[in-house]
């Protein structure tokens, strides 16, 4: 019993400050989304229950699949990118040279800097008028380019910010996974006659399956609830262009006179489904591969 009550008493903070702040948060946005709040309503109570209505709304404006469409793109892509060049990267320091620690650390200053930060370096960076991308591509006779105000190119600029601040956090992931292979597996397969590409594809990146798997996860779920950088750098515009459905959930609660919680709320439950269904996949497939 004694050791029961100080397992309970242990374990009680982390309790407490799951329900607090995920359970509790969690059960009041979907409260939200089931009744048709008003500002009154919001602050006072007494909100007459909607049933789905609030979702039918939501999935009814035209809105939804533009937003749906580029927080998909915006995901995935944003995944491929970082994913690609922090193995490729990982692979590099892997190897072991002068200063590969020092430049290692400094491949981390995107993911240590603060999102307002690198969200406004990179607004400006893009900047139509006196960006330094534009100087350079003027510079080379490409000419400029309106990628923070033109609905073909502001979901692009978006997309790049989010993969250069994500590609530390794949790095620093996966080169721990490569340390952990053993050097043993290395040996015997060069003893085999394999080359570099035959050791990366059959060893290498089998080997960093469990690794990778959990990287992407993570990736994921971070990926769609990224509002920061969207709503600095363009404010999910132009007309929607570069909107997702996080940036259109804080529209639809705070960003106009007539606030909506419900759909809001609705929105933002849709994306906990989408974080959801990823997690549920991540735990099938490994354990797919432990039965295997």
């Amino acid at each position: 019993m004694r050791a029961r009550l100080a397992a309970w008493a242990f374990a009680a903070p982390l309790v407490a400050y799951l329900l607090l702040c995920y359970a509790y948060p969690l059960f009041t946005n979907i409260d939200l989304s089931f009744r048709e709040h008003t500002v009154r309503t919001f602050v006072h109570g007494g909100a007459p229950f909607a049933g789905f209505g609030n979702y039918a709304t939501v999935f009814a404006d035209p809105v939804f699949r533009t937003a749906l469409l580029n927080t998909v793109v915006f995901t995935v892509v944003s995944l491929v990118f970082q994913y690609t060049a922090g193995l490729a990267l990982a692979v590099f320091f892997a190897r072991g040279f002068p200063l590969s620690a020092t430049l290692r650390a400094l491949f981390l200053v995107p993911w240590l800097l603060p999102l307002i930060v690198s969200a406004s370096t990179w607004a400006w960076l893009l900047n139509s008028e006196s960006g330094l991308v534009n100087a350079l591509l003027e510079f080379v006779g490409i000419g400029q380019v309106n990628w923070l105000t033109s609905p073909s190119w502001s979901l692009v600029s978006v997309t790049i910010a989010n993969i250069w601040i994500g590609i530390p956090f794949n790095l620093v992931v996966l080169y721990s996974g490569l340390r952990n292979i053993p050097d043993d597996v290395y040996e015997a397969s060069s003893l085999d006659g394999a080359g570099g590409w035959q050791t990366f594809r059959y060893i290498t990146f089998p080997m960093l399956r469990p690794v990778s798997a959990i990287t992407l996860l993570l990736g994921l779920v971070y990926t769609l609830k990224v509002f920061d950088i969207i709503w600095i750098m363009t404010r999910g515009g132009p007309s929607g262009s570069s909107g997702t459905l996080a940036t259109w959930s804080y529209e639809l609660g705070f960003g106009s006179p007539l606030p909506k919680f419900g759909p809001s709320a609705a929105v933002g439950n849709v994306l906990i489904l989408l974080a959801l269904a990823a997690g549920l996949v991540h735990i099938r497939l490994q354990r797919g591969q432990e039965r295997t």
